[in-house]
């Protein structure tokens, strides 16, 4: 690493250390008795490794329990499926579900050659230990995902249907670089390792946040058909379908707030809550009312396997057109955002 290189990187470590610190004193000074901050006014947003996955105000760490119905609303989960029940896209085994692995600013990166021309080219840091969806000899028109998070830089990479060719070279359909603590969104018209060009992660189901008793932003899920169409946050569509009763990528939709959870399991409860306040993107194509988490022995098959009687007509989609501010940004409106 070059002297400037490595001046700037210990800058940028330095100043997510004072963030941290300021955050980690705020909460102290709350509980030995000062004013706290409402759950709407939260100042922090979740995190992964020490890192934030991005700032408080992006539009997957606001919730959408107060927001209008969309008037496709009832089109929409009738094209997904109204009896169909949501089915939790991750478990025990390591093959079932998205894995996330966690590196440093000592991995090496490798050469990456790509099927599409709006990935985000360049090396990436993978390790010789990388986690694959669907494990390393997953097949080859899989998904095949990785998702790497850099601790120390607080970046987020993301690779989509990926082939190791050698110790020094890989190959993938698709590719992107995130900075973690920033609202930047892709270029309009740009995929993703997702359809709809959003990052997978912060949809993703972690059984630490469900232990811990909260989850505080939107999750992931796919459906069979959708439209020709995206509409914010989302970037890209994937479909050649114009009609307006399809979804288009990026609507979101919630659990309707009179649906009872209290039969559930705290786990499940914890997701349900979830999907009551922050709701679910809709991220790509796929099975109806697909949830996406990560692999996690810790996980309980059986109790996850009891979201499937949460059906389709216990969702409803919102509307979120007036959050958006800037044109390529996640950022919430704070104006709108009352």
């Amino acid at each position: 690493m070059s002297s400037d290189r490595l001046e700037a990187f210990e800058l940028h470590t330095l100043r997510r250390w004072m963030v941290r610190a300021a955050v980690l004193t705020l909460g102290l000074a709350a509980g030995q008795g000062c004013a706290q901050t409402a759950p709407a006014a939260q100042t922090t947003g979740p995190q992964i490794a020490g890192c934030a996955i991005f700032p408080a105000d992006n539009v997957w760490n606001i919730p959408i329990d107060k927001l209008p119905l969309d008037p496709h609303s009832a089109d929409y989960v009738a094209s997904i499926g109204v009896d169909k029940g949501l089915h939790p896209d991750f478990g025990v085994d390591p093959t079932n579900g998205i894995p996330i692995t966690l590196i440093d600013a000592h991995t090496r990166y490798i050469k990456v050659t790509f099927e599409y021309d709006d990935s985000d080219f360049g090396n990436y840091p993978i390790p010789p230990n990388a986690l694959i969806e669907g494990g390393a000899n997953a097949p080859a028109d899989s998904d095949r995902h990785i998702l790497l998070v850099d601790k120390d830089r607080c970046m987020l990479m993301e690779l989509y249907s990926v082939k190791r060719l050698s110790d020094t070279a890989w190959k993938a359909g698709a590719g992107i670089k995130m900075d973690l603590e920033s609202n930047a969104l892709r270029q309009d018209g740009k995929t993703s390792a997702d359809a709809a060009g959003l990052p997978i992660l912060p949809g993703l189901v972690r059984y630490d946040e469900v232990a811990a008793g909260e989850i505080r932003h939107a999750l992931r899920f796919t459906a069979p058909k959708t439209q020709q169409a995206y509409i914010w946050p989302a970037r890209h569509q994937a479909s050649r379908n114009t009609s307006t009763k399809l979804p288009p990528l990026g609507v979101r939709f919630r659990l309707r707030a009179n649906f009872d959870i209290s039969n559930f399991s705290k786990t499940d409860q914890v997701i349900l809550t979830a999907l009551k306040h922050y709701g679910m993107f809709l991220a790509d194509n796929g099975s109806a009312w697909f949830l996406s988490g990560a692999p996690d022995t810790r996980w309980n098959d059986d109790d996850l396997h009891q979201l499937l009687n949460v059906k389709g007509s216990d969702f409803e989609a919102v509307d979120e057109s007036n959050w958006q501010y800037l044109p390529d940004s996640a950022r919430v409106d704070p104006v709108e955002n009352k």
